[in-house]
């Protein structure tokens, strides 16, 4: 008996111990005057958007688990690459009156879509839509080329019952995020060679001064560099998991 109770304390112990494997982030729930907006982190750059009755996905694309998930009313695409436009993501989430927004390079390939150009906006519902330019300023495959050129992609500004919240989509701290107003929420990417690092983004979130920032699109960056980069500054940062296991 004392034999068996050591090992069940001992197999108890380790498990204790061992590391958790991550689930997936708890979704964030922002109050506003029209009613609270959720927004769940799904994998990368893929997340899910509702309010007032609405299901609004960015970006969905695998690996993010969209089985057994709301049908989408409205699909926004940041870019051409495959983390953002995956059409059978798309696909999956679709029904017969999915409306999709998109800059015109995603169009090519997902015809369904709407094109939706840098600095243009867009009224959807109860939602205002705003299209901010995404690309690199110096970051690129080989000299003289960049990984996202200035007007392919967007990055999108959601206004819903006076609160802002913006996904920078593929992006290094442009003048126009830099130049950004009445931020409430930011999703600000960080991830190298293909965006920026943390540091950077911590430098270009000051600019705007949202109230909260939460990273994503941040595969092997190290949030702790980021976190530390806003300090003194009344940001608030959150991070979440968008890589669960």
């Amino acid at each position: 008996m004392k034999i068996l109770m050591t090992v069940i304390c001992f197999v108890f112990c380790f498990s204790m111990l061992a590391p958790l494997s991550h689930a997936a982030a708890e979704p964030q729930v922002f109050p506003t005057s029209a009613g609270p907006v959720k927004i769940t982190p799904l994998n990368h750059a893929s997340t899910l958007i509702e309010a007032g009755g609405k299901t609004i996905y960015l970006d969905p694309a695998k690996p993010a688990k969209l089985t057994g998930l709301p049908k989408a009313d409205l699909i926004l695409i940041t870019d051409i690459h495959g983390d953002h436009m995956d059409p059978d993501s798309i696909k999956e989430i679709s029904q017969a009156d999915t409306e999709i927004l998109a800059p015109s390079a995603v169009v090519q390939t997902v015809t369904s879509a709407k094109p939706i150009a840098n600095g243009e906006t867009k009224t959807w519902q109860s939602f205002t839509i705003e299209a901010i330019p995404a690309y690199n300023l110096k970051r690129g495959p080989a000299p003289g080329k960049l990984f996202h050129d200035k007007g392919r992609g967007n990055g999108y500004v959601l206004t819903y019952g006076g609160k802002r919240f913006y996904f920078s989509g593929d992006t290094e701290g442009v003048p126009e995020m830099r130049a950004l107003k009445n931020i409430d929420v930011a999703f600000v990417c960080m991830n190298l060679p293909y965006t920026m690092p943390p540091e950077e983004a911590a430098d270009a979130i000051k600019a705007f001064h949202p109230k909260i920032v939460i990273p994503y699109h941040y595969r092997g960056s190290d949030l702790a560099v980021f976190q530390k980069g806003l300090e003194g500054t009344g940001i608030e940062v959150r991070l979440l998991e968008w890589y669960p296991k």
